[in-house]
């Protein structure tokens, strides 16, 4: 019995002993808490520098792949390469100008064409003009020749000298008195009328031109008191003396 009691005893003084050694271990650990707290918060002491703990965080889930996508970010930034759009507006200027340049030329051959165009009609109509003023003068000096009336006769013949000049001139002047004389004393009236008339030859630089003249009288007389046709073909030459244009040759052709 006494040693079952001492037994007993020895083990609630050993716990005893433990417990104080675990309070004991509790106190101390709680006064090296409460010292690194105020240790804490009064910082390092003075001249000594305490590096600092690095701080590991934890990576999230494919934190893995994030380095790789901020490198690609950071190369898109960093690229040195011009944006597309600014690339047309590099060409933009050479192609304005040749468009410019194209235009230009396209509106210098439309004015030259132009030009000479109206050049070329106006050369035509001249030249038309000069063929028409040869034939007008022609048709007048056959018209004369073949309208004449007793009553003016005189004025008839001076018409037919206003318009003549050169070997057709010469025919007429000096007979001018005898001629009258004879249509009045046979009474002889004639009514012309061109049928046709053209150039024969000449241009519009030409001083004179031949003109070829279809024309038809009508004749009376004292003795043919009935009108009657008579058809005549004449070559006129029709030449420009001093800015006028005259007959200066009358023939008749078969």
């Amino acid at each position: 019995m006494s040693s079952s009691t001492d037994e007993r005893a020895t083990d609630s003084t050993e716990q005893a002993t433990d417990s104080t050694e675990q309070a004991t271990e509790q106190t101390s650990a709680a006064k090296d808490r409460s010292r690194r707290r105020a240790v804490r918060h009064a910082g390092p002491p003075v001249g000594e520098t305490e590096a600092p703990k690095p701080v590991v965080l934890a990576k999230p889930v494919g934190a893995h792949a994030a380095p790789e996508a901020a490198k690609v970010s950071t190369a898109k930034v960093a690229s040195p390469e011009p944006p597309a759009p600014d690339a047309p507006k590099q060409r933009r200027p050479l192609k304005s100008l040749l468009a410019w340049g194209v235009t230009a030329v396209v509106v210098v051959a439309l004015v030259v064409a132009a030009v000479v165009l109206l050049l070329d009609l106006r050369s035509a109509r001249e030249r038309d003009d000069r063929r028409q003023a040869f034939v007008d003068t022609a048709r007048q000096t056959v018209l004369n020749l073949t309208t004449i009336h007793p009553e003016t006769a005189k004025e008839d013949v001076d018409r037919i000298i206003a318009g003549a000049s050169g070997q057709f001139l010469e025919e007429f002047q000096g007979r001018e008195d005898p001629f009258v004389g004879v249509v009045q004393d046979a009474n002889v009236t004639t009514e012309g009328q061109v049928v046709e008339a053209g150039v024969e030859n000449g241009s519009e630089t030409s001083i004179s031109a031949n003109v070829l003249v279809a024309a038809r009288t009508m004749v009376s007389s004292k003795e043919q008191p009935e009108p009657s046709p008579r058809d005549f073909r004449m070559r006129v030459t029709v030449s420009d003396v001093d800015g006028k244009l005259t007959a200066s040759k009358v023939e008749f052709v078969p």
